[in-house]
């Protein structure tokens, strides 16, 4: 076990190393970044997308190297909301630089996206429509966290790879669709107030608020899309307050005091746990999901006491929730939500660690 280990490692420092030996300084690293398509490309055959940032590396938010390297819920058929199946993807041809000749995805964007929507671009083949990808173009992000992606026949390829299926599905933009998801948590309490550590593992349980989704029914954080020439942080604390604090649908005294409780909670020291490309079940080849993931702890728990869950917009339910491995969530969420127990030191795991995983 402990040779796998070290291999493991010696292959991420490789990795490291051979990327960071270019030498380039981050002001031409986007004028660069072409002459390393092909490297990066093998690089994410291997490991996932936003390792290999050359604008900004944030360690916290890497994957273990024993998940996935590339996407599988965007490969899952009936496409969302439809009865579209995708051409199916073998998991050894998801990856761009294997060679398919037979590749023939499935074209689809549903009907609510090309009725025009005012977050939505309009069809490529639109003569009065053009777009600058890969940059920001006018208030919308059009940068992806992964780096530069291609552009093929006027399209975005996803970072990723193949999914089975071209045009937009149910993303409103072509290329990145930038969304964030706020983590809130805080510690399991019995009636005392006293934490409460998981019998096994002997960490302290955390908490976080979940909502469940209304179009699919799976668990999820309380995420939600950035807005046109909005910050993040806006759109954390926005999304938050309107589907799991149903804001929406408050008086406005209401809403006065909702919005002092909220600052006191999203002011405070933060933990950004992950920055990068979503496995969400609406990307296609030429429209993907990526978020910015970030936790805000009610150390305390004095601040989420006094503000009553309440669920709302895209969510049906809400509620607290342990935090554990044996948590199903919707597209990678787990994922982060494993990020945020790690950083706290909490329970995750029931069985005990081993000598490879110290």
């Amino acid at each position: 076990m402990a040779r796998c280990c070290l291999a493991r490692t010696v292959t991420v420092v490789s990795l490291t190393v051979n990327l960071s030996a270019v030498g380039l300084p981050a002001s031409s690293c986007h004028l660069l970044h072409p002459l390393l398509q092909p490297l990066r490309e093998v690089a994410y055959s291997v490991y996932p997308a936003h390792w290999f940032h050359l604008y900004s590396v944030n360690m916290s938010s890497y994957y273990d190297s024993k998940e996935k390297s590339h996407h599988s819920k965007a490969l899952t058929s009936p496409y969302p909301g439809s009865s579209v199946e995708r051409s199916k993807v073998p998991s050894d041809k998801v990856g761009w630089l294997v060679e398919w000749k037979d590749y023939s995805p499935v074209e689809y964007t549903a009907a609510s996206i090309l009725a025009g929507p005012k977050w939505a671009d309009p069809q490529i083949s639109d003569k009065h429509f053009s777009l600058k990808f890969n940059e920001k173009d006018g208030q919308v992000e059009r940068k992806s966290l992964s780096g530069l992606y291609k552009i093929e026949n006027g399209r975005p390829r996803n970072p990723v790879g193949r999914t089975g299926l071209v045009g937009r599905g149910l993303l409103g933009r072509w290329g990145p669709n930038h969304a964030a998801d706020p983590i809130i948590t805080r510690w399991k309490r019995d009636k005392s107030g006293s934490r409460i550590a998981h019998p096994v593992s002997g960490k302290n349980i955390l908490q976080f608020v979940a909502i469940k989704r209304k179009d699919c029914g799976e668990w999820a954080i309380p995420g939600g899309m950035v807005d046109p020439g909005e910050k993040i942080s806006a759109t954390l604390k926005r999304e938050f307050s309107e589907e799991a604090l149903n804001s929406l649908q408050k008086c406005a005294a209401e809403i006065k005091e909702l919005e002092q409780q909220l600052d006191r909670l999203f002011n405070q020291q933060h933990l950004v746990v992950y920055k990068g490309y979503v496995d969400d079940p609406r990307n296609t080849d030429n429209a993907w999901l990526e978020t910015e993931a970030v936790n805000y702890h009610d150390e305390s728990g004095e601040t989420m006491d006094n503000m009553p869950l309440e669920a709302g917009d895209d969510a049906g339910k809400v509620k607290w929730v342990d935090i554990s491995e044996k948590l199903k969530l919707y597209a990678n969420h787990s994922h982060f939500i494993k990020l945020v127990a790690e950083k706290r030191g909490a329970h995750w795991m029931e069985e005990p660690v081993t000598d490879c995983q110290k």
